[in-house]
């Protein structure tokens, strides 16, 4: 999937220390969330995948589409996806 912005928040590469800095895992240096990767690589995570639907009356806060559960799993779109196997990229 194509990003717009590819900043560190949504990349493989980050790991956040709070809600505004993290450390580049490549290059171990601290930096801010939404500054642009220069070796971006897509993070797996809700807003990314084609099962996720936003609600239209919240912010914010959708559903897994791909669920099983009645009701559909409640997600929201910067949950991490990594280890989701009903997980599919946008392309």
């Amino acid at each position: 999937m194509k990003q717009e912005n590819n900043i560190y928040r949504d990349s493989r590469n980050y790991a956040p220390i709070d809600v505004a800095k993290g450390m580049d895992l490549r290059t171990k240096k601290i930096v801010l969330a939404d500054e642009t990767d220069p070796n971006f690589e897509l993070l797996p995570k809700c807003k990314n995948c084609v099962n996720f639907k936003p609600d239209s009356e919240k912010i914010e806060i959708g559903t897994c589409e791909a669920s099983m559960n009645d009701p559909k799993f409640t997600a929201y779109p910067d949950m991490v996806a990594v280890t989701c196997a009903m997980y599919k990229e946008k392309k």
